[in-house]
């Protein structure tokens, strides 16, 4: 899919975020990376075979995570 010289990330690999956009539509809150990877404005993501990875922001500063 990625036309990219060097290759972008492949949508399986770790780094796939780093992969070009391609389209973006923030007053829908998504975009799509050369990859075939589409990324969510809340970090979801959706790969190609329809996989779906969770929203993993990062905690705001000042948020504190606790052990149950």
């Amino acid at each position: 899919m990625c036309q990219h010289q060097p290759a972008c990330p492949s949508a399986d690999s770790a780094d796939r975020e780093a992969a070009h956009l391609v389209a973006h539509f923030p007053q829908q809150g998504w975009s799509l990376l050369c990859n075939g990877v589409l990324v969510f404005e809340d970090t979801g993501e959706l790969l190609p075979d329809g996989q779906i990875i969770a929203p993993h922001r990062p905690l705001g500063a000042g948020q504190v995570v606790t052990a149950a």
